[in-house]
């Protein structure tokens, strides 16, 4: 019997978790565009938001299995962590030669964002001011794509194994304003190669060239009007087993934007297992938060 009410209880703690869970929508130009919220009832006036993007294929809700740590940091700092889910998966990002159907009929994004942070504003009374974004892979290419063309609305941006398309491959005007951003790559990533050139998603999804990831820092680092070389930091190697060590390269000074890349030597197009990449993205966001 004793075993029954255990079962129970970790049954109701179970319903309980998932009904923290709200899905939402928001119409922009005809289409029902759809995002999750975790809700905690400890989080009853948050100060913020923080956007989390899913990678190419992927949904909200597959990634929020992906950051429970960087959850309960965010509730404990009194901040909402919302999922929204590309168009059909994909986001319609920078990448002209993507062939998701979101590039292809040029999906509002922007308004997407907009729409989302009003609704959080007017649901929730959250401060517009505190607002961040980290995306993963195709999620982080969306996330440059906000720090590039909406850089007033996001106070901080973290892209992960993410480079900017190169030239030929850009499809966004960029507003030439600097946003404190940090990057996280693998040098030995093969999907978005390290030193650039072509991302291969599979047979039908080529998404074109992009650039190296010192030429991303360095697009960043110039428009925040950064000179010279960044300061170094080796992170502990807590996990020697696989193979992989993070440098940590930060351009850092009074009035300017924060500007960070976590070189994983060693590093695939995954995430390290020495850190864990949401909570550091939540560490850089609280920062620039003060």
């Amino acid at each position: 019997m004793k075993r029954y009410w255990l079962l129970m209880s970790f049954s109701l703690m179970a319903l309980l978790t998932q009904a923290q869970v709200i899905t939402d929508s928001v119409q922009v130009d005809g289409n029902w565009r759809t995002f999750h919220v975790n809700k905690p009832a400890a989080v009853a006036k948050p100060t913020g938001l923080v956007f989390v993007l899913h990678g190419s294929g992927g949904d909200g809700l597959g990634m929020m299995k992906q950051t429970t740590a960087m959850e309960r940091q965010a509730v404990a700092d009194g901040l909402l962590t919302v999922y929204p889910d590309g168009y059909k998966r994909y986001w319609n990002e920078c990448r002209k030669a993507s062939p998701a159907e979101a590039n292809r009929i040029d999906v509002n994004e922007q308004g997407f964002f907009a729409a989302m942070i009003r609704y959080f504003q007017k649901k929730y009374a959250v401060d517009k001011r505190q607002v961040f974004v980290v995306g993963t892979s195709g999620g982080g290419h969306m996330a440059y794509k906000l720090a590039m063309t909406m850089p007033d609305a996001f106070r901080a941006v973290t892209a992960i194994i993410a480079n900017l398309p190169d030239s030929i491959n850009m499809d966004c005007v960029a507003s030439g304003k600097a946003v404190p951003i940090m990057i996280i790559n693998g040098t030995d990533d093969t999907v978005n190669p390290y030193n650039g050139g072509e991302v291969d998603l599979g047979p039908n999804m080529k998404m074109g060239r992009v650039r190296s990831t010192e030429q991303t820092l360095n697009y960043w680092a110039g428009l925040a009007r950064y000179k010279g070389k960044p300061s170094l930091e080796k992170l502990p190697d807590t996990d020697p087993a696989d193979g992989r060590t993070i440098e940590r390269y930060t351009y850092k000074a009074k009035g300017q934007p924060e500007v960070v890349l976590l070189k994983v030597v060693g590093g695939k197009h995954d995430y390290p297992k020495d850190i864990d990449v949401h909570l550091e993205a939540l560490r850089f966001f609280l920062r620039q938060g003060k």
